[in-house]
């Protein structure tokens, strides 16, 4: 069903796994293997200390004892129930193990359909989130139907023999068919739940409250009628002011990414092998349109390196996306991913889908990722690693993202060695200062109770991960950047990196627009070196994008008129031309410098044309930063869905051509 999933490339494992293979064979392997995969040595001792003879008996009939023994020294390595890992290996699936599980309990098995489901968002969460339903008798004895797994089977044993009439008034049901049942009678109320919860919780940091159009309009009227008169009346004195004040906020962004390509990351600590203690991880992966990379990304998923006991992966798709869910139906997932289907309520977004999916999720971590994505199988473990010896103030931890089809053409190119600079060269330096960091879409690791304190995702910015990052700094938050890598899929067209990068574009206007419209707040936040940096993060890449047109445009008249390099005669001409070379040399400069640094640190060379091309790329992104102001005015919360599955990957980076 799933081929290779990709060519060795620098910097990851190769990862090849064949999602058809049968995860029973699998998990069987996975029993009488240590968690770093050798083979272990010290099996008997294992054993003999395994876990209670209660644990092991409800299996005994159904499990070869050779495996349940294995299955016990397991569970004892890894920190959990033998029947979470003889559901995980395969040995049982998750319905059979509760029916054997309340046959040695001496209780029933509940049906699928729950009659007594709350449809209230907030209850249905907590359903999920203890594996206990509360049914009112009216009584006052109320009943309970529990999802019971694991360490939580040990204490519901322990009040059975306690309470004899508890027995009448619990049942069991299988973890996968309590969630498939509030999903089925939810899915609506999480929409629009997730729609509704931020701008419910704190109206001023969303983006739903923006009124584009009346903010251009107020400031084409504050700004721009001056301006034009300024214009009219001394045309030179007003088009200096315009470059000068974008030709600063340019030069500022660029200064802070020259101060980056200097910054040497510090070591990190070394990815935790001890299984037993590590914590439950979610990983929610939202998908739409992506029938084609749903055998792709299981495989890279499957070859995490981390306690398939301890990992909850939902793949996050919209009612509607028929192929896709269709794709995932036709693939065995292995017991430790699931589908999660979102209604078609509120704004069609992937932070909409993510915050939908949130109730869901167990670990109290919780990852993006997206559906071209390739992480380091041990990138989990670091994380883990990251947090912890950043203490309780750190909240994310960011991996580096790499493109890896820069190969394909000029524009995948460009995109691989523009990813360079940003992810190993200016994010590690801002995270080192401690400043702000807009988050890229993927590869983001978030403390559970964190997502939750500060509102989650923003349905209707389009560019969430930005906004997150930003709400979580000014929550006092920390994020950390680490070397681990995810290797993604870059656009292969223009046509396709437009589309995107108009869509990047108009979230960070949001972005600038939300969180800048209550400056006093802002500053209070995030302190002044933290607004500043804000400001040049966001507004830095519209700078860009605005003043090198401009500044090209003065370089071509003045080479028309046979005027360039001559001596100027009036200061207006000194300041506009020195603004325009600066800005321009600067520019190319910077850039240059942090894609020849970012690849460098991946051991990759940039070519020629790569650096000589740049200013072309740089009027690429002109059309998008246009572009992007009329959809912010226009439609603000539409989504322009990058197409995914066109490139050949595994490319390196592929910057060289």
């Amino acid at each position: 069903m799933v081929g290779d999933a990709g060519a060795a490339r620098k910097g990851r494992s190769h990862v090849s796994h064949d999602a058809g293979e049968d995860h029973r064979d699998l998990g069987r392997d996975l029993l009488h293997a240590r968690d770093d995969g050798t083979a272990s040595a010290t099996l008997p001792a294992l054993i003999a200390s395994a876990l209670p003879a209660s644990e092991l008996h409800p299996y005994r009939d159904h499990v070869d004892a050779d495996e349940l023994r294995a299955a016990a020294a397991r569970a004892r390595l890894v920190g959990v129930g033998v029947d979470e890992v003889l559901v995980a290996s395969g040995a049982l699936d998750d319905q059979t193990a509760t029916r054997l599980l309340a046959r040695d309990l001496g209780l029933s098995v509940a049906t699928p359909n729950l009659a007594s489901l709350p449809d209230n968002p907030a209850v249905a969460e907590a359903v999920l989130r203890t594996g206990t339903l509360v049914i009112g008798t009216g009584s006052g004895r109320p009943r309970f139907v529990m999802a019971a797994r694991g360490r939580i089977v040990q204490r519901l044993r322990r009040a059975l023999k306690r309470d004899a009439g508890l027995a009448s008034r619990v049942e069991l049901i299988s973890p996968v068919a309590l969630a498939r049942r509030v999903g089925a009678a939810c899915a609506p109320s999480f929409a629009a739940a997730a729609t509704g919860r931020l701008v419910l919780a704190d109206p001023f940091k969303s983006a739903s409250t923006l009124r584009p159009g009346r903010i251009v309009g107020l400031a084409a009227a504050a700004i721009g009628l001056p301006l034009a008169l300024l214009l009219a009346l001394a045309p030179e004195m007003g088009l200096l002011a315009v470059q000068a004040a974008l030709s600063l906020v340019f030069l500022a962004w660029i200064a802070l990414r020259f101060a980056g390509c200097i910054f040497v990351p510090p070591e990190e600590p070394l990815p935790l092998l001890d299984a037993r203690s590590l914590p439950v991880y979610s990983l929610l992966v939202p998908l739409y349109d992506e029938a084609a990379s749903v055998p792709w990304l299981v495989a890279a998923l499957s070859a995490l390196d981390y306690p398939p006991e301890k990992l909850d992966i939902k793949l996050v798709v919209e009612a509607d996306d028929h192929a896709t869910r269709t794709a995932i139906t036709a693939l065995e997932l292995p017991p430790h991913m699931a589908e999660v289907v979102v209604a078609p309520v509120g704004p069609r977004t992937k932070p909409k889908a993510l915050e939908a999916a949130l109730p869901f999720v167990r670990g109290s971590i919780v990852a993006i990722y997206d559906a071209e994505d390739l992480p380091e199988p041990d990138q989990l473990r670091r994380v883990v690693a990251a947090f912890r010896a950043g203490g309780q103030k750190v909240g994310c931890v960011q991996a580096r993202l790499c493109i890896d089809n820069g190969g394909d053409s000029w524009i995948s190119a460009q995109f691989a060695a523009e990813y360079a600079g940003q992810f190993d060269v200016l994010l590690p330096a801002l995270s080192a200062l401690g400043l702000p960091i807009p988050l890229g879409g993927t590869s983001n690791h978030f403390r559970r109770r964190v997502l939750d304190q500060v509102g989650g995702w923003d349905p209707y910015n389009v560019t969430e991960d930005a906004d997150l990052g930003i709400r979580l700094a000014r929550a006092g938050w920390q994020t950390r950047v680490i070397s681990s890598t995810t290797f993604e899929e870059a656009p292969v067209t223009r046509r396709a990196w437009i589309g995107q990068r108009t869509r990047w574009l108009k979230g960070w206007a949001q972005t600038l627009l939300v969180h800048g419209r209550r400056p006093r707040a802002l500053v209070r936040d995030l302190g002044p070196a933290g607004t500043i940096a804000l400001m040049l993060l966001t507004a830095g890449p519209y700078a860009a994008a605005l003043v090198h047109p401009l500044c090209l445009a003065l370089l071509i008249a003045d080479i028309v008129r046979g005027v360039a390099g001559l001596p100027c005669t009036r200061m207006a001409e000194v300041v506009t031309s020195a603004l325009t070379y600066a800005t321009l040399v600067t520019g190319y400069a910077g850039a240059a410098a942090t894609m020849t640094v970012g690849l460098g640190r991946r051991g990759i060379r940039p070519g020629c044309w790569t650096v000589a091309s740049i200013p072309f790329y740089w009027l690429l992104l002109s059309v998008a930063a246009w572009r992007a102001v009329i959809e912010l005015i226009r439609r603000p919360y539409h989504w322009q869905k990058t197409e995914h599955g066109a490139a050949r990957r595994g490319g390196g980076g592929g910057a060289q051509k």
